[in-house]
């Protein structure tokens, strides 16, 4: 199983990948769309790039839910820990 910070590092990278930004600094707290300037395009590239690297799949109702780091971060813990995955 990955921890959070591993999870963490792994979705800042495809963050930076995806856009060009730094993420080196984000937090739990911060939104996706009003923090880190993301728009529904960057959101879609990023889940689809966490789904393949991580290879898991996450539903529409799970990822309407999603507003900050923080909550990307446990759908993702506990989306791994269902798969029992225990490397990405």
């Amino acid at each position: 199983m990955l921890d959070r910070d591993t999870i963490r590092k792994t979705l800042i990278e495809l963050l930076e990948a995806d856009t060009g930004g730094n993420f080196a600094k984000v937090d739990d707290a911060q939104n996706l769309r009003t923090d880190l300037g993301l728009d529904s395009v960057d959101v879609v590239s990023v889940v689809s790039q966490v789904e393949r690297r991580f290879r898991i799949r996450l539903s529409q109702p799970e990822l309407e839910k999603v507003v900050t780091v923080g909550d990307v971060l446990d759908l993702l813990q506990r989306k791994l820990a269902e798969s029992g995955q225990k490397a990405a």
